[in-house]
């Protein structure tokens, strides 16, 4: 099916930013949601978004005007009576998105495809509360969608393949990368993406090494910035919801550091608190109030001093790629751009799996027992990994791990 109109729901920093995407591909598209001021300020924040690159010059003015032109906003949903996809962007909170596809079900037509942006929930329980469960389907974009590439397309349980194929192809229209990721809580890359983080908070309340010494020692590896930096962006608070998710479904291995928590309480949610791992505006000095807040929990925990490396981040990420492969929730390839695209690990590196198999698959899995045996259960290997250790794939070294190679 070709999408020729479109309907974003939610007109916040993601929904506005979805729409200017849809019509900066040409397509015609309606922003709405629950008050004018709020649809005001979505289309203001599309209109900053043409303006920035005409003064750029990636875009001449009358193109920033005809492209503008395609945006429609509404309050209403009887403007959705002709779109043939709408995108949900609203608060995740399950109640809320499953009350938004019951309006917009009844409001849509039958051939409608309802996607959602959800970074975590799932999308199957969302497709139950509409009377078209096989046209549901999770398309997450990633912030900034404006200038981030990858697309997750997840299809829950009932979704028919025929609405994967078209999300697909509506996704390469706004030239984006799509990649096709089977429903599991956190999806692929918040899935990767939160043991790294997490453990980055572990070794941070453990007094294992500084804020400023672990954001250059991630950079240094080539992650295009550090964990504490990525958590101040994206926001603690998002963060600590994503966190919850991958807990009550993963159990012990992903349970989040005290950190987390303690931050939270105190609303230090980052760059858009004007604190959070740092301060903000500039982002230059770290909160002062840390210090105190880790010698508390410290105390209250009874922690000992660990030890920070690099690899005590990433082989968390590994791991999870690996239950990923083994769960057949991704394809090892398309985990490899997702991790490129989404999280930008390091393209001379290849990807989490590739960089597994450049240091060695027998390497990570000992590295891995170790410190399970001093961290305890968020480090347990994948049974992947000691089934390709007793097998021989090694990774490069033996021409053969998560790839082959000649």
């Amino acid at each position: 099916m070709y999408i020729y109109k479109a309907a974003v729901v939610g007109a916040g920093a993601m929904g506005a930013e979805i729409a200017q995407v849809i019509s900066y591909a040409g397509i015609p598209v309606v922003l709405k949601d629950v008050s004018d001021e709020f649809v005001r300020k979505g289309l203001d924040k599309i209109h900053s978004i043409y303006k920035r690159r005409v003064e750029q010059g990636k875009l001449e003015p009358a193109e920033m005007e005809k492209k503008f032109s395609l945006v429609k906003g509404s309050t209403s949903y009887s403007d959705f009576k002709d779109v043939d996809v709408v995108i949900e962007a609203v608060p995740e909170k399950i109640g809320i998105k499953e009350a938004v596809f019951k309006d917009i079900d009844a409001s849509t037509p039958r051939h409608a495809i309802l996607a959602t942006n959800t970074s975590s929930l799932p999308i199957s329980a969302i497709g139950a509360a509409t009377k078209r469960p096989g046209q549901v389907v999770g398309l997450h974009f990633f912030y900034p969608a404006h200038v981030m590439k990858l697309i997750e397309i997840i299809p829950g349980l009932a979704t028919d393949s025929g609405t994967v194929e078209d999300m697909i192809r509506f996704s390469e229209t706004l030239r984006k990368l799509p990649i096709v990721v089977n429903e599991c809580a956190g999806f692929l890359i918040n899935r990767l993406l939160m043991p790294y983080l997490n453990e980055a908070a572990y070794c941070l309340e453990e007094g294992a090494s500084g804020l400023e010494a672990m954001d250059q020692a991630v950079k240094d590896f080539g992650m295009p910035m550090g964990p504490f930096t990525l958590v101040d962006n994206v926001g603690l608070d998002i963060c600590r919801d994503v966190e919850f998710v991958l807990l009550d479904a993963y159990g012990n291995r992903m349970k989040p550091a005290a950190l987390w928590e303690a931050m939270y309480e105190k609303k230090f949610y980052g760059r858009k608190s004007s604190k959070g791992f740092f301060l903000y505006p500039d982002g230059a000095g770290k909160n002062p109030e840390l210090d105190s807040m880790i010698s508390a929990i410290q105390a209250q925990h009874k922690i000992k001093k660990g030890e920070f490396s690099v690899e005590r981040l990433l082989f968390p990420m590994v791991n999870e790629a690996a239950l990923c492969v083994q769960e057949n929730i991704s394809r090892p390839a398309d985990i490899e751009v997702g991790v490129m695209a989404g999280l930008g690990f390091p393209r001379e590196r290849g990807g989490v799996l590739h960089y597994a198999d450049s240091v060695g698959i027998d390497v990570v899995f000992s590295e891995l027992k170790k410190m399970y045996a001093r961290y305890g259960d968020r480090f347990w290997p994948a049974p992947l990994l000691k089934r390709m250790v007793d097998a021989g794939y090694l990774g490069k070294k033996t021409g053969r791990g998560f790839f082959e190679y000649r």
